[in-house]
C-alpha cells in the first residue's frame, strides 16, 4: 500500500522554525521525484522544494531561509523552515511521482502569525 505521510507542523510566530517531515513507504522512495509544495487560500498552488534534476532544490523564492533534505535509508523527505513569515501559512504537502505513478499526501497545517 502506498502512503505519503506528512508531519511537523503547527502554529508559530513569526521569525519561529518548523521542520516538516514527509515519510513514504509502499514504493521506492529512491526511484520517485520527491516534492513539497504548499497551498495558501486564494493562491495557486506552489512548488517549494524537491529533487530537480537529480539534485535537491528550493523555490528562489524561500531559499534564504528554506532548506530541503532526504534519508533514504528512512524514507523521508524534510523540510527546514526558519525565520517564517506570516506569509508563509499555508498546507504544506508531499508529492512523490514518476513518469506514470503521482501521490500526494494530505498535507501538514502550517500557520505563522505576527
Amino acid at each position: 500500500q502506498v502512503n505519503v505521510v506528512e508531519s511537523g507542523g503547527g502554529s508559530v510566530q513569526s521569525g519561529g522554525s518548523l521542520r516538516l517531515s514527509c515519510v513514504a513507504s509502499g514504493f521506492d522512495f529512491s526511484a520517485f521525484i520527491m516534492s513539497w509544495y504548499r497551498l495558501a487560500p486564494g493562491k495557486e498552488r506552489e512548488w517549494v522544494g524537491g529533487i530537480k534534476s537529480g539534485r535537491l532544490k528550493v523555490n528562489e523564492s524561500v531559499a534564504d531561509r528554506f532548506t530541503i533534505s532526504k534519508d533514504d535509508e528512512k524514507n523521508t523527505l524534510y523540510l527546514q523552515m526558519n525565520s517564517l513569515k506570516p506569509e508563509d501559512t499555508a498546507l504544506y504537502v508531499c508529492r512523490a511521482r514518476t513518469a506514470s505513478d503521482d501521490y500526494w499526501g494530505q498535507g501538514t497545517q502550517v500557520t505563522v502569525s505576527s
